[in-house]
C-alpha cells in the first residue's frame, strides 16, 4: 500500500486554521486528521462538529475524523453529517452491539468506517470486526494530548494487525498515530502501518513539504 500521511490539526494555530490545512495540502499530505476528545474517555477537550461542518466548508481534502469520545454510537451519524469522509472511534468506548450499530450508520452514510484501540488494548479485540472496517488505527501514545513520545512497543501489535487484516480485509488501511517523526516513521511502516499521523512533527517544521516527503519515503 503506499504511504500517506495524516497531520493532525491538533498541533496547528486554530486562529488560522484554514490556511493550515491549505498548507498541509500544498505541502503533499493525504489526509486531515481530526482528533475530537470530550474530556471523559480522555482527559482533555479539544473541537466537535462545528469545527468538521467550517473545515469541510473550507477545504476538500479527506477528513479522518478521530473520536476519543465516550458512548460514540450516539455521535457518529452526526459526524458523518458535518462532512467527514471517515470516522473512527474507540473500540473500548462502547458496547459490541453499539459498535456494530455505529460501523453500520457510517456505511449508510456512504462514508469509511474505523475503529481505533488505546495502547493497553490487544489487537485481538478488533477480530469481530475486521470485515467492516476501512481502516484501524492503532494508538501509538496514550490518547489525549499531542506532543507524547512514541511507544515503540506497539509495534508488534501493528504487525499482528496488518497479518489478519491481509487475511480478512486486506484493503483495509492501517494507521498510527502518536510520537511519529522521521525517526520512528521505518518501525510503523516496516510492521506494516500505510497511514501515518503526525500533529507536531508536521506543524513545527521549518520547512512543512519537505517534512511530509520525508514521512512520506522515509
Amino acid at each position: 500500500m503506499d504511504i500517506k500521511i495524516a497531520p493532525s490539526i491538533l498541533s496547528a494555530d486554530f486562529v488560522r486554521l484554514a490556511d493550515e490545512v491549505e498548507e498541509i495540502k500544498a505541502g503533499g499530505a493525504d489526509y486531515v486528521h481530526v482528533d475530537v476528545m470530550d474530556g471523559l474517555f480522555v482527559p482533555n477537550i479539544t473541537i466537535g462538529i462545528p469545527v468538521v461542518k467550517s473545515l469541510r466548508k473550507a477545504t476538500d481534502m479527506f477528513l479522518d475524523v478521530h473520536l476519543m469520545i465516550d458512548r460514540p454510537h450516539r455521535y457518529v451519524g452526526k459526524f458523518c453529517d458535518a462532512g467527514a469522509d471517515l470516522v473512527c472511534f474507540h473500540v473500548e468506548a462502547d458496547e459490541p452491539q453499539d459498535i456494530l450499530a455505529a460501523l453500520d450508520e457510517i456505511k449508510a452514510k456512504g462514508k469509511l468506517a474505523a475503529l481505533a484501540i488505546k495502547p493497553k488494548t490487544p489487537g485481538s479485540v478488533i477480530l469481530p470486526y475486521l470485515d467492516k472496517l476501512d481502516m484501524v488505527l492503532v494508538m501509538t501514545v496514550e490518547p489525549g494530548f499531542g506532543g507524547q513520545k512514541f511507544m515503540a512497543d506497539m509495534m508488534p501489535k501493528v504487525a499482528q494487525l496488518r497479518a489478519m487484516l491481509d487475511e480478512v480485509n486486506p484493503d483495509c488501511e492501517l494507521e498510527v498515530d502518536g510520537g511519529v517523526d522521521t525517526a520512528t516513521r521505518d518501525a510503523c511502516v516496516n510492521a506494516g502501518a500505510n497511514v501515518l499521523v503526525a500533529g507536531s512533527a508536521v506543524y513545527k517544521a521549518a520547512d512543512i513539504p519537505a517534512k511530509i516527503k520525508a514521512l512520506r519515503e522515509g
